[in-house]
């Protein structure tokens, strides 16, 4: 058997005006977007641009090779992108699995290097660890109304399934780049 009731407790037929059934989650999920997003995205200008006093791509380079990279210069172009990019499109709603999966699987390379360091900033993985977590989830729950993927026909409806693959997608790309890692 159906109700009839919406989500916000009042029926359709009543022609009572309530807030959108789902308004404060979509909120919500908002403003997680817009904090990790950004915030990530910094990151990836710190290693592209230098910005916000970041090293660059020659600083950049730099690091990825001391920590045991190969090709240190590309895997700074490749991580400060991902950021970059990733953490836009998180920001805007805008292919969400799939930047919530770029995100993850940076930060999930991120913890391989720190892990010696504890759990704990400022050596440990906390921070990195918090955002994988939220990019996790957001891969699995979608962006919420209030993103652009609602306007794409092929986004506007988010599946568990399709983010359950992106955080697998994420996940393995990530073991795929720490296996060259020395």
């Amino acid at each position: 058997m159906t109700s009839t009731l919406d989500r916000t407790g009042s029926s359709p037929s009543a022609g009572v005006a309530g807030p959108a059934p789902h308004a404060h989650h979509d909120a919500g999920l908002l403003v997680l977007r817009l904090v990790l997003g950004l915030t990530v995205a910094a990151h990836g200008t710190q290693k592209l641009f230098g910005w916000f006093g970041g090293g660059g791509l020659e600083g950049t380079e730099q690091f990825f090779t001391a920590v045991g990279y190969p090709s240190g210069g590309a895997m700074a172009l490749v991580a400060g992108l991902t950021e970059t990019l990733g953490g836009l499109a998180l920001a805007l709603g805008l292919f969400t699995p799939l930047a919530g999966a770029a995100v993850l699987g940076t930060m999930i390379n991120a913890m391989a290097v720190k892990w010696g360091g504890g759990f704990f900033a400022p050596d440990g993985v906390e921070y990195e660890l918090l955002l994988a977590v939220a990019a996790a989830g957001l891969t699995l729950t979608g962006p919420g109304g209030f993103a652009v993927d609602r306007f794409l026909p092929a986004m506007r409806v988010h599946r568990l399934a399709h983010g359950a693959v992106a955080v697998a997608v994420g996940v393995v790309a990530a073991g795929l780049v720490l296996l060259v890692r020395a």
